[in-house]
């Protein structure tokens, strides 16, 4: 069943008990004007004897009590359905940017490598090429910043480590380690490749080199 199908069914729900709650409400109504119209011919036909008045004011007040308690039972369903009716839509909101994450996390994944592709390609570009092929080049670097858009519309971020930074293992994948003087182990050396993170969701961790010690 669609989300907008069990809005539907829910707001239904709601609407029947609603409307029995209603229904209730004018038949206690209903049936204190039968009571009172009652009550009225047996003025004019004479009058009750004590014993016959308690009898039927007990059964008026049970009467009551019986429509009281339903309209209370209808009630609790009524406040009930609407709390189901709530909790279905947050979880249909968070089930929806859990979709989209997912979709998004693979899409990175997917666009990624051309991304990486692009960029060892302009890296390899020398002052030459550049000058003989300005035009194209300017495209491409054109073409890279769009990519970069279009990942930020879509909050996937870069991971950009630095010299020096500390290694963390939640965002950084050491490819390997070697002993560099003056600097502390476990400290990046070298940085090989970028990493991604979508909503704050690792999709690739940055590559580097680690120190293991001077």
């Amino acid at each position: 069943m669609t989300e907008a199908k069990k809005k539907n069914t829910d707001k239904s729900s709601a609407d029947e008990f609603l409307d029995d709650l209603l229904d209730l409400e004018a038949l206690a109504d209903s049936e204190l004007m039968r009571e009172d119209r009652s009550e009225k011919k047996v003025s004019l036909a004479g009058e009750e004897t004590p014993e016959e008045e308690q009898a039927a004011e007990n059964q008026t007040m049970s009467e009551a009590e019986a429509l009281r308690d339903e309209i209370s039972v209808l009630q609790d369903r009524l406040m009930r359905a609407l709390a189901e009716a709530e909790n279905q839509r947050k979880r249909g909101i968070r089930e929806r940017h859990e979709a989209e994450e997912r979709g998004g996390r693979r899409l990175a994944r997917d666009i990624l490598p051309v991304y990486d592709n692009m960029k060892r390609a302009l890296e390899t570009i020398d002052d030459q090429q550049r000058e003989q092929s300005k035009a194209l080049i300017d495209g491409i670097e054109l073409t890279q910043r769009e990519l970069l858009n279009v990942f930020k519309k879509n909050n996937i971020l870069p991971i950009d480590p630095q010299v020096g930074d500390k290694f963390d293992p939640n965002l950084h994948e050491a490819l390997f380690e070697a002993p560099v003087p003056n600097v502390k182990k476990g400290h990046i050396i070298q940085v090989l490749g970028e990493g991604f993170t979508i909503a704050g969701s690792l999709v690739r961790p940055a590559q580097v080199g680690v120190s293991s010690g001077g």
